[in-house]
């Protein structure tokens, strides 16, 4: 095993279209959501062409998303889904832009109403794909309007190429980057410290914002987690771990997840290989599978709630409806769809996937960095790939709590924000010594 370094070299960079000018525009201004009549009439026109193939008899979400199913969602979309409507929704917290490293940053800044004797502290959450700023609708109220002692200033950034904020114009922009971008707007907007929570992408992003600049992170809080299926203490944990666990580390919990009924590497491996043929084709062509599903808006739902499905649960490929409706409303799913819809997103949002991948990311900086900041993990029970402490620990140097959610995939935020937000907020306690 590599020694672990302290910090990533926080650099700079430049990814507006053309050459950097000698002086940036700091300047936060306020953003709403728009939209026409014309732009909607486009978007029904397309649904109305839309040609469909007719699903393989039995097979669930097995192949995809299943069109019988698909059906039904596009027509709550055409006849019942109002965009109006639900962008008066996104425009209930606000929202603003500003410039950094040549880019328009869109952020979602939700301040607590004032309550004697309440502690306030910042707070940034970071989405990943296929999701968007939406997905945390659902926990800002919990965090920002809570009658605890303890209440957050939220700041919810889009990555760039995401959603509202503007796509990098240049080659390069990866997770680095971001955290990069992401501390320069917690600076612009006065934070000198701050919490920090992701999932997806997310969780990278903020785990490579707490390796950049330590000093400026009180605590970073993750639900999901990664690590290298290698070295000799990993490889001797998954020989004995299921019938001494204690020997290596691993709880009860802990052997259920990994191994369950089916074995680790049907869990680990197979599973995976069969549910990442979306990281292979973005991580290399995205521009390619982009095309279609940026120019037909059935497609893309199919593509992205397929997701959705999945990833909440994998037992949902079994089910004709993908199980889809047991966590989200199809009015969320759609309000998320419509993002990248109407903001033309998807593909610069793909790309993300290449410039994280198009080099050796074993010979990446920030995975021979460890992280010194504290640290609080929740591991949701049907997140992709579950990660134990044992295993966390070679990363995370500073772990302050570790939980084995009750519930809940892979989009914590959106599927469960009861549960993450008191995880987040019991975390943040220990930290503040409360």
């Amino acid at each position: 095993m590599r020694t672990k370094t302290k910090r990533i070299p926080i650099g700079d960079g430049w990814w507006g279209a053309g050459e950097k000018p000698q002086s940036e525009d700091e300047k936060v201004f306020p953003f709403q959501v728009q939209t026409s009549d014309e732009e909607i009439q486009d978007l029904y026109d397309r649904i109305d062409r839309t040609r469909y193939t007719e699903p393989l008899e039995d097979t669930g979400f097995q192949y995809g998303f299943n069109s019988t199913y698909l059906k039904k969602v596009v027509s709550h979309w055409r006849h019942q889904f109002n965009w109006k409507k639900q962008i008066a929704i996104l425009n209930k917290y606000p929202q603003f832009k500003t410039n950094i490293e040549g880019l328009d940053v869109h952020f979602i800044h939700v301040r607590p109403p004032h309550r004697e004797g309440q502690r306030v502290l910042p707070l940034m959450l970071v989405h990943g794909w296929p999701g968007s700023v939406y997905e945390f609708y659902r926990i800002l109220p919990l965090l920002t309007n809570s009658l605890d002692s303890l209440a957050f200033e939220v700041i919810c950034p889009s990555i760039p190429g995401y959603g509202f904020s503007e796509a990098p114009h240049k080659q390069g922009f990866d997770t680095l980057a971001a955290a990069r971008v992401f501390h320069k707007l917690m600076e612009r907007l006065g934070f000198s410290d701050y919490y920090l929570q992701g999932g997806d992408w997310g969780s990278i992003i903020t785990t490579n914002m707490a390796q950049m600049k330590p000093e400026c992170v009180k605590g970073l809080h993750l639900n999901m987690l990664t690590n290298k299926l290698r070295g000799f203490g990993v490889l001797f944990s998954i020989l004995i771990g299921r019938y001494l666990p204690w020997l290596v580390g691993f709880t009860r919990e802990d052997v259920r997840r990994l191994f369950g009924s089916v074995g680790f590497m049907e869990r680990n491996f197979y599973e995976i290989i069969r549910e990442t043929g979306y990281l292979h084709i973005q991580g290399t062509k995205p521009d390619s599978a982009g095309c279609g599903v940026n120019d037909s808006p059935v497609g893309l739902a199919a593509y992205i709630l397929e997701k959705f499905s999945t990833w909440t649960d994998f037992n949902n490929r079994d089910l004709e409806d993908g199980g889809l409706e047991r966590k989200f409303t199809l009015d969320d799913l759609l309000t998320n769809i419509m993002i990248y819809w109407t903001t033309g997103s998807i593909v610069s949002s793909m790309r993300f996937y290449k410039e994280n991948l198009k080099t050796n990311i074993d010979n990446r900086l920030d995975n021979h960095t460890g992280v010194y900041v504290p640290t609080g993990l929740a591991a949701f029970p049907n997140e992709v790939r579950h990660v134990p402490q044992s295993w966390a620990r070679d990363r995370f140097r500073n772990i302050y709590s570790y939980s084995y959610m009750p519930r809940g995939g892979h989009f914590a935020a959106f599927e469960e924000p009861q549960l993450l937000a008191d995880d987040l907020l019991q975390f943040v306690k220990k930290v503040e010594k409360l």
